[in-house]
C-alpha cells in the first residue's frame, strides 16, 4: 500500500472525531441548517481528506438527489455525503458542495456534538426518510 497523503489545513479546523484528520475549515461552511440520521449536520462548499463513494439516488427532504458517500481518508469512517446532482432546481446550489454530519466531527474548540436520541422533526435534508 501507498504512502498516504493528507492536506493539513490552518484555522478554524473541523476534523474527523475518530482520528483527527482536518475535513473542512469553519469559513467553507454554506449552512448550518441541514439534518442527518444523527442530528445536525453542515453544508460545506469545499472538504479535504476525504474519498467519494458510489453515486446513488436518494429521496431526501428536499426531493431527489444524486449522492456520494464520503469517508475519512485515514480511518476510513464515514463522514457525510456529497451532492453530485439536484434534480429540482431550487435545490441546484448543493451541487459540488459536502455535507459534513456534526456528530462525526471535533469541531474548532475543540468539542463534540452528542446525539440526543429524542425524535427531531423536519430539516432540510435527512439521508434516510
Amino acid at each position: 500500500m501507498g504512502r498516504l497523503f493528507q492536506v493539513t489545513l490552518e484555522g478554524k479546523i473541523y476534523s474527523c472525531k475518530y482520528c483527527k484528520t482536518h475535513l473542512a475549515l469553519s469559513d467553507d461552511i454554506v449552512s448550518k441548517a441541514f439534518q442527518c440520521k444523527h442530528g445536525k449536520a453542515y453544508l460545506f462548499g469545499k472538504v479535504v481528506n476525504v474519498t467519494v463513494g458510489v453515486k446513488e439516488d436518494r429521496l431526501m427532504m428536499t426531493g431527489l438527489h444524486t449522492v456520494a458517500d464520503i469517508f475519512c481518508v485515514k480511518c476510513g469512517s464515514i463522514v457525510g455525503w456529497t451532492y453530485e446532482t439536484a434534480h429540482d432546481k431550487n435545490q441546484k446550489y448543493k451541487e459540488g458542495k459536502s455535507v459534513l454530519e456534526r456528530f462525526k466531527l471535533d469541531g474548532p474548540d475543540g468539542t463534540n456534538y452528542w446525539v440526543s436520541h429524542e425524535p427531531h422533526i423536519g430539516g432540510s435534508d435527512q439521508d434516510d426518510v
